[in-house]
């Protein structure tokens, strides 16, 4: 297994204006931890995620503290944008994990389907997505999505 650089260890996002999600705050993936001891802790680079369904966790959690930055670092380099404008009117409400497949520390790819609600001034909606993972340099990475119809 290659051995990766040391990461700088980053400010937490919950620092940055806009942001009323702070370390003692609960963490927005759903878990029951606090968002410092979840997923704060991947967004800050004190840690990795371990699993695919963890990844996709943190990413939900980087888009409820607008952490643009994070997405992008965990996003495979062959898909990831050259930038990221997340909208600032988004309002994230809760994630459902709905599938897994493969995604742990014995596979090299996963798959996570999750429901994710959120409300914008147009109103309250939902996002559903089978969002593709891979390992890359030793580290889970999000490679892309589609759209399922009602199956999960």
């Amino acid at each position: 297994m290659a051995r990766r650089p040391a990461r700088t260890r980053r400010p937490a996002p919950a620092a940055r204006a806009g942001s009323a999600v702070t370390d003692a705050s609960p963490c927005p993936c759903g878990h029951p931890a606090t968002y410092g001891a979840c997923c704060g802790r991947f967004h800050t680079g004190a840690a990795a995620p371990a699993t695919a369904e963890a990844l996709m966790r943190s990413r939900y959690s980087a888009f409820a503290v607008r952490d643009a930055a994070y997405l992008l670092r965990t996003w495979a380099p062959a898909t990831r944008p050259a930038t990221l404008d997340l909208d600032t009117a988004t309002r994230w409400q809760g994630l459902e994990i709905l599938a897994t497949t493969e995604g742990t520390a014995f596979h090299t790819t996963g798959t996570v389907t999750f429901r994710a609600r959120h409300t914008t001034p147009a109103g309250p909606g939902e996002q559903r997505e089978r969002s593709r993972f891979e390992r890359h340099d030793g580290a889970w990475v999000y490679v892309d999505g589609t759209f399922p119809d009602g199956d999960a």
